[in-house]
């Protein structure tokens, strides 16, 4: 494979995507209290009417609306007191003509009763009597009997990450346990005779082992197991050895390092050793992150990412993000997207995707991208950005005040 004929970055993500859709992962039930983060692996059907008996949204009185037409601090509604609705019980209060009963909220409205006076828009005069100075419509201050949900109707669809308001959602519905695909398990491997652990103190020549820490960091927030297999010297025999291990237990497997293309880079060498069908993509036309491979050991994805901090993680935002959660069954991902200005002018090489480092600033009622300037090895460049501008291959920069959309590091 021809390193210096790159593939552009669409058409990397369009072969890692088609790839990663094939995959197959399985599915487990999991109890709802843990299925927060986790994606539905079946559509989740509602099974009953929700709310099951009509209810009250405020504390006030249950009426029958066309009671209070009219009605006005002037010359109230009169109306009398036939009862009060218990928290947590069924009434079996049924409304006549002229009638209303005390009722808390969420408590169930009486029978032909079809809105709610709010109890500072009332004034009792005893017991019995009761003034409305506000009229109300039907359905005011009221759910009626199957308004939030029918039977069959779909609160959660297969593919979807269950966030904590579906949780609630299922919860009404009485879903106890749901069906969930398995949460994917990632390898991650960081090779180089000049890395060492971070409890160790680097000699001149080496530096931490920055990649995998942070990577495992990214696979878990989300929602995926990380499973960290160390650092690998520039040995060929011990790289191939680790990365079958880390194929065999795992559903894709990231390795940083040793991508290029020097006489003591590796992976592609370790992929192709593995079995096929090997490596698919070495090179992408992007800066940062040429260097970038993509490969399968049998159905196990593996992706070869830059050795720099920066063109690491800039690649896993850029293709690995988006396979894996293809790989998870997510069919909608979250990519936050903000509308922004661009600060000052940046100049790009046409022919290849650029992508810079970008903090948001707010000014004016409007955001504004000011560019991160810094080396591909210089990880604080990360960490005082906010998200992400990719500059075009045709063109060659951006203007101050064009027009981008930055993509979301933080939010």
């Amino acid at each position: 494979m021809d390193f210096f004929n790159c593939q552009t970055l669409t058409e990397a993500r369009r072969l890692v995507l088609a790839y990663a859709a094939s995959a197959d992962i399985g599915s487990e039930i999991v109890e709802l209290a843990a299925a927060a983060g986790r994606i539905a692996a079946v559509d989740c059907l509602c099974r009953e009417e929700l709310p099951s008996f009509p209810r009250s949204t405020v504390d006030g009185f249950a009426v029958r609306s066309a009671d209070t037409f009219a009605a006005g601090e002037g010359i109230p509604a009169l109306l009398t007191v036939i009862g009060e609705v218990a928290m947590g019980q069924t009434t079996t209060l049924v409304l006549g003509p002229g009638q209303a009963a005390a009722v808390p909220t969420g408590g169930m409205l009486p029978g032909n009763a079809d809105a709610v006076v709010m109890l500072e828009h009332t004034e009792r005069v005893d017991d019995r009597t009761l003034l409305v100075t506000k009229p109300v419509a039907p359905g005011d201050n009221s759910i009626a009997r199957g308004e939030d949900a029918m039977p069959g109707a779909v609160l959660v669809r297969q593919g979807q990450k269950l966030t904590p308001l579906d949780i609630g959602v299922l919860a009404a519905c009485g879903f106890a346990k749901v069906s969930v695909y398995r949460r994917l398990k990632v390898g991650v491997l960081s090779t180089g005779d000049e890395i060492v652990d971070v409890s160790v103190s680097p000699q001149p020549g080496q530096v931490r082992d920055i990649n995998s820490y942070a990577l495992a960091a990214l696979l878990e927030s989300a929602g995926y197991t990380a499973v960290r297999y160390g650092i690998i010297g520039d040995n060929y025999a011990s790289l191939q050895l680790k990365l079958a291990e880390a194929a065999a237990a795992c559903d894709a497997v990231l390795v940083s390092g040793g991508s290029s293309v020097g006489a003591r880079d590796y992976t592609v060498k370790a992929i192709e050793a593995l079995g096929g069908p090997g490596v698919l993509l070495h090179g992408i036309a992007v800066k940062p992150g040429k260097p970038t491979i993509f490969g399968m050991v049998g159905a196990v994805p593996v992706f070869g990412l830059p050795g720099h901090p920066v063109s690491a993680l800039i690649i896993y935002h850029q293709l690995v993000r988006p396979a894996l959660a293809v790989m998870a069954g997510e069919k909608a991902q979250r990519v936050f997207k903000v509308p922004a200005k661009m600060s000052r002018n940046v100049a790009s090489a046409p022919g290849r995707d650029e992508i810079i480092r970008v903090r948001l600033l707010h000014r004016d009622g409007e955001y504004w991208a000011e560019p991160v300037f810094g080396k591909s090895g210089l990880i604080s460049t990360m960490t005082e950005a906010d998200g992400l501008v990719v500059i075009a291959p045709e063109k060659s920069g951006l203007y101050a005040g064009e027009q981008v959309e930055v993509e979301m590091l933080r939010c």
